[in-house]
C-alpha cells in the first residue's frame, strides 16, 4: 500500500446543502433528507472536505441511488455524492484506463468499447456510479467488476489519499471487504484490446435484451434479491404467485419479478413491507430464505421526528 501526497486547495469548491432530500437522488424516487449533503468538486476538494469533518461524524456515500432503499426519515450525518462530480475517465497505455468514481457504469462500457478495449461491456446495463460497482463488485453476463481491476484510489477519514492492489480486499458474489473507514475514488483497469465495432454491437444487443426483460420506464432500484444457489430468485417469486402484487404504490414488476417498481406513489415503506412480504412468502412455501441485493437504510419517519 502506498500513500501519496495530496494538494489541498482552500476553500472548499464543492456544493454543500442541509436538509437536502435524497429522493431525487435514487432510481426508486423515495428516500428523505440528510443532515449534510456534500458534492465535491474533485478528488483534492474531497480530501479537504474529510479532513475537515469532526472524527464521529457518521458518512453515507450515494452514487446514483440505484440498488437503495432510503428510508422516509433519511439519513443522519454526512452524505456525499461523487456523481456528476469525480467524472474524470483517463485512457492510459497499455489497454490501461483510470476511472474516478462518479463515472457512470453505462458511460465506461461506451467509452472504453469506442477506444477498442473488451471486458467491460457488460457494465452498460448497470445503472450506478463506478464507485458503487467497486464497493459491490457488480456483476453482470458472466463478469464482475475487479476481475478487471490493476489499482484502487482510497480516501480515508483525514483525507489522505491511498494507492491500494486488489490483494488487500476479500472479493466475492457482490461482497467487497478488507479495508475500513476509507472509500474508492478511482481505480485503474486493465483491459484488452478488443474490435470498437463488436464491442459496442454487443451493448446495443444487450441494452435492447434488458428492455425487453426488465422494467426499465418505471423507477426501480435493480434486482432486488441475490440469485441462491441453484436457482433463481425471479422464479421463487412468480411461484408464489407474487408477478404484480403491490404495497400501496410499490407494485412487483409483471415483466421481471425480481424487480418492484414505483408505478407513481410508492413510499419508502411501501417498497421495504413488499420486500418483506416476498422474503415471508418464499420461505414459507419454498424454505428458502432470500437474500437482499438491496441496501435499505435511512431512519424511519417517527424515529426521525421524534
Amino acid at each position: 500500500m502506498q500513500i501519496m501526497s495530496i494538494q489541498r486547495p482552500q476553500p472548499l469548491r464543492g456544493t454543500l446543502k442541509r436538509g437536502e432530500l435524497l429522493a431525487r437522488y435514487t432510481s426508486w424516487r423515495v428516500g428523505g433528507p440528510a443532515d449534510q449533503f456534500y458534492q465535491p468538486a474533485d478528488v483534492a476538494d474531497l480530501a479537504t472536505f474529510l479532513a475537515a469533518l469532526p472524527r464521529g461524524e457518521p458518512l453515507f456515500w450515494l452514487g446514483m441511488g440505484s440498488n437503495l432503499l432510503i428510508r422516509e426519515g433519511g439519513l443522519r450525518g454526512t452524505v456525499i455524492s461523487p456523481r456528476g462530480c469525480l467524472n474524470e475517465l483517463t485512457f492510459l497505455p497499455a489497454q490501461r484506463v483510470r476511472v474516478e468514481a462518479g463515472v457512470a457504469c453505462p458511460k465506461l462500457a461506451r467509452e472504453t468499447a469506442r477506444r477498442g478495449l473488451q471486458g467491460v461491456e457488460f457494465l452498460c446495463g448497470i445503472p450506478g456510479t463506478f464507485g458503487g460497482a467497486l464497493a459491490m463488485n457488480a456483476g453482470a453476463l458472466g463478469s464482475e467488476t475487479w476481475e478487471w481491476v490493476e489499482s484502487v484510489e482510497t480516501l480515508d477519514r483525514e483525507g489522505k489519499h491511498h494507492s491500494r492492489t486488489p490483494g488487500e480486499y476479500q472479493v466475492a458474489y457482490r461482497q467487497v471487504t478488507g479495508v475500513e473507514n476509507e472509500w474508492f475514488v478511482a481505480a485503474t483497469l486493465q483491459l484488452k484490446p478488443g474490435d470498437a465495432e463488436a464491442s459496442l454491437e454487443r451493448i446495443k444487443q444487450y441494452l435492447a435484451r434488458r428492455s425487453h426483460t426488465q422494467p426499465t420506464q418505471l423507477p426501480n432500484a435493480g434486482s432486488v434479491f441475490r440469485n441462491p444457489p441453484g436457482d433463481f430468485a425471479a422464479r421463487l417469486i412468480e411461484a408464489c404467485g407474487l408477478k404484480g402484487s403491490c404495497v400501496g404504490g410499490a407494485c412487483v414488476s409483471e415483466k421481471h419479478a425480481n424487480f418492484i417498481v414505483n408505478t407513481g406513489t410508492a413510499t419508502a415503506t411501501d417498497i421495504e413491507a413488499l420486500i418483506e412480504r416476498i422474503e415471508q412468502r418464499v420461505e414459507a412455501e419454498y424454505g428458502v430464505k432470500l437474500k437482499r441485493e438491496v441496501h435499505i437504510v435511512g431512519e424511519e419517519r417517527e424515529k426521525a421526528n421524534g
